[in-house]
């Protein structure tokens, strides 16, 4: 995860090449519009995407270049397939903000995929190169796990993916009938190592965004998952999410009220995020942003781009009061 203007009730730097501005505490939202929900026939296994986060990490950082990221991509294009998704793989030549050639893979998952209404869910897959947001500045050159830094929205997908093949192979369920597309975007984390600037972040979903993996591809919308997995997180409506899609925001809030997990999704809206939704949003399609902030602190998990962002860092709850509510909405 990149950048955002801080919503910390005491306004504090997380870190210097991230804060935009300090705008204080969050604005309370009024809910308006109710929709129609109907709790979802399936229910989303949090051991089962904790598991997958756990299997990401063991792969080792997934630092552009590295086997450790060619080893991943291929396992997480595996899995998809062997839930019964199409998949393809969108691979683009690029340069680091150091001018450092990289070679980025956007992992696309289709269901149902000869369906023209479609929606899609993302995230990012890579890992912070360097974990230089930690207490110890030896380990500021150290690469991360990103266990909740980008593992967790992927784990969350995969295990989404699980649960509509299990839809699909089941006669008393009546699976989703729109397409879905899971996109796992490349080289969202490996931005500015100092002075922040937006445009070295999130190359995967910029790429996309200029060169679709279709021609013709126009979804309804899209919901990014961004740091989903750990403990004493909640989620706001964030500012670029509600300029661009704000029914998707207040479908997906209210969907996660009505499933009992009114207390992760706040009715208030947050801090202003740079992450992969941006670019999807200025292309042309209205794209909302799920993030993380911590609820104490007002910041981004304690963890980020800190070492301990790891595995034994991710909270099964977390997982499953964002995995269960996009469930919902994929049956909603």
């Amino acid at each position: 995860m990149t950048g955002f203007k801080t919503i910390s009730r005491v306004c504090i730097v997380v870190m210097a090449i991230v804060l935009l501005a300090c705008t204080g505490k969050p604005k309370p939202v009024a809910v308006t519009t109710e929709v129609d929900y109907t709790p979802a026939p399936l229910t989303f296994s949090e051991d089962s995407a904790y598991n997958y986060v756990a299997k990401q990490c063991s792969f080792g950082p997934r630092t552009m270049n590295s086997q450790a990221h060619q080893l991943c991509g291929d396992w997480i294009a595996a899995t998809f397939k062997r839930f019964g998704l199409a998949v393809q793989s969108q691979y683009a030549d690029e340069r680091l903000h150091d001018g450092t050639k990289i070679r980025m893979r956007n992992i696309i998952a289709s269901y149902y995929p000869d369906a023209k209404k479609r929606i899609f869910i993302s995230g990012h897959w890579d890992s912070r190169p360097w974990a230089d947001n930690d207490d110890d500045e030896s380990k500021h050159q150290t690469p991360i796990d990103g266990a909740n830094d980008g593992g967790s929205g992927i784990a969350v997908m995969l295990e989404l993916a699980r649960q509509l093949q299990i839809a699909a192979l089941c006669d008393t369920i009546a699976a989703p009938a729109i397409g879905i597309d899971f996109i796992c975007w490349d080289a969202e984390d490996a931005g500015t190592h100092g002075r922040f600037s937006a445009s070295t972040w999130c190359l995967g979903s910029q790429y996309w965004a200029k060169h679709r993996h279709t021609d013709d591809y126009a979804p309804l919308y899209g919901i990014n998952l961004d740091m989903v997995g750990s403990a004493n997180t909640v989620f706001y409506r964030e500012v670029v999410s509600m300029q661009y899609a704000p029914t998707v925001v207040n479908r997906v809030w209210q969907i996660a009220r009505k499933a009992g997990y009114g207390k992760y999704f706040i009715d208030a809206e947050g801090a202003e995020m740079t992450d992969d939704h941006v670019p999807v949003c200025r292309s042309g399609i209205p794209c909302i942003d799920i993030i993380g902030i911590d609820e104490e602190q007002g910041t981004f998990p304690l963890t980020w781009h800190t070492i301990d962002d790891n595995i034994d860092n991710i909270f099964k709850p977390t997982l499953k009061a964002v995995g269960q509510t996009m469930l919902e909405v994929l049956f909603n």
